[in-house]
C-alpha cells in the first residue's frame, strides 16, 4: 500500500506510505493530488523528465525517508523516495534518456493523476488487471511476487499450509488491492473491512482484531523482520490464492511510444538483477533499521 511495525512507527508510517496500496480520506486525497499537480507542473513542460507516481509508503517497493543515498530520489521538502520501485524508475528513465521525478500520491489517486497528466507513469507495485486496463496501459511485468498470510507467530494459524485453513478466521487486506479481493477465496472466512493502509492492517493483527493479513512475500519479510512476534504463512503448491502476483508499469493508453521505450528498457534488466535489486531494498527498508 516500508514499515517499522511497532505501534508508534506504524502510526508514523501511515503518515508517509502501502499492498501492496491504500486510500485515505477525501480531504487528504485532494490535498495530495493538488500537491502532485504543483510539484510536477514544471516537469510537465520538459520531455527530458519522466514523472513517476507511487505511494512512497509501501516498503520494500517504495517508502519515504529523510536520508539521501545512491538509491533515493527527492520528492518534497527534505524527503526522499527509496525502494525497489525507485531504483527501477531510475533505471528506466536513464535508459530512455530522461531524468526521473518521483511524485508521491495516495494509492487511489495514482490512475487519476496519470489520466490527468500529472504524472507520466505509475511504478508502484501495481498489478495489471482487466479493470485497470480499461483506464490505462501496462508494460510487461517488472517483478513477480508471492501471496502469503501474516499471522501471530504463537497463534492458531501459524502452522497453516492452505488458505482453507483460515476458514472461520478474521482476515483482512488493504483497500482496493488484490490482497483484499482474494480473501473470499477462503471458504467460510470472516472477511474483515479492508484497511486503508497496510500499517493499519498490521496494527489490527498485533491488537488481535484480525487473525491474518494477506500480503506479498517481500513486504511480509520486512514486517516479520521488525516484529518477531509475527510469522509468515507460505502456502503449499495448489493451496494458495489464485491471483496474478506480477506488477507492471502503467502509462496512458495513448502514450504508445513511451510504453515501447519502457518495454525496451525493462528487457535490459535481467531477472537476476531484479531479484538483487529487491533483496537490497528489503535489506535497507525502514523496518530493518
Amino acid at each position: 500500500m516500508k514499515k517499522i511495525f511497532t505501534t508508534t512507527a506504524a502510526v508514523a508510517l501511515s503518515a508517509i506510505l502501502l499492498a501492496g496500496c491504500g486510500s485515505s480520506a477525501s480531504s487528504a486525497a485532494g490535498t495530495n493530488a493538488a500537491a502532485a499537480s504543483e510539484t510536477s507542473s514544471a516537469a510537465a513542460q520538459s520531455s527530458d523528465v519522466l514523472r513517476v507516481g507511487m505511494e512512497c509508503n509501501y516498503a520494500p517497493f517504495n517508502w519515504t525517508t529523510t536520508d539521501k543515498n545512491e538509491f533515493t530520489q527527492p520528492i518534497t521538502g527534505t524527503d526522499y523516495a527509496d525502494g525497489y520501485d525507485v531504483v527501477i524508475a531510475t533505471r528506466l528513465a536513464e535508459a530512455t534518456g530522461k531524468q526521473v521525478q518521483i511524485v508521491k500520491l495516495d494509492w487511489d489517486n495514482l490512475i487519476l493523476s496519470l489520466q490527468n497528466d500529472q504524472i507520466d507513469a505509475i511504478i508502484a507495485g501495481m498489478t495489471d488487471t482487466p479493470e485497470r486496463e480499461k483506464e490505462v496501459a501496462f508494460t510487461s511485468p517488472y517483478y513477480e511476487s508471492e501471496e502469503v498470510m501474516i499471522v501471530k507467530g504463537n497463534g492458531a494459524y501459524a502452522s497453516a499450509s492452505s488458505i482453507q485453513d483460515f476458514s472461520g478466521a478474521n482476515v483482512q487486506g488493504q483497500m482496493n488491492t488484490i490482497y483484499d479481493e482474494v480473501i473470499d477465496q477462503i471458504d467460510g472466512v470472516n472477511h474483515q473491512p479492508a484497511a486503508e493502509t497496510f500499517p493499519a492492517a498490521i496494527q489490527a493483527l498485533q491488537a488481535g482484531a484480525v487473525d491474518g493479513v494477506v500480503s506479498e512475500l517481500p513486504v511480509a519479510n520486512g514486517v516479520v523482520a521488525a516484529n518477531p512476534d509475527l510469522a509468515i504463512v507460505r502456502f503449499a503448491d495448489g493451496q494458495g490464492f489464485e491471483a496474478d502476483t506480477t506488477v507492471s508499469v502503467a502509462v496512458r493508453k495513448e502514450d504508445t511510444e513511451l510504453k515501447s521505450q519502457l518495454e525496451s528498457a525493462l528487457s535490459e534488466i535481467t531477472e537476476e538483477e531484479r531479484n538483487e535489486i529487491m533483496e537490497a531494498a528489503v535489506n535497507r527498508q525502514p523496518a530493518n533499521e
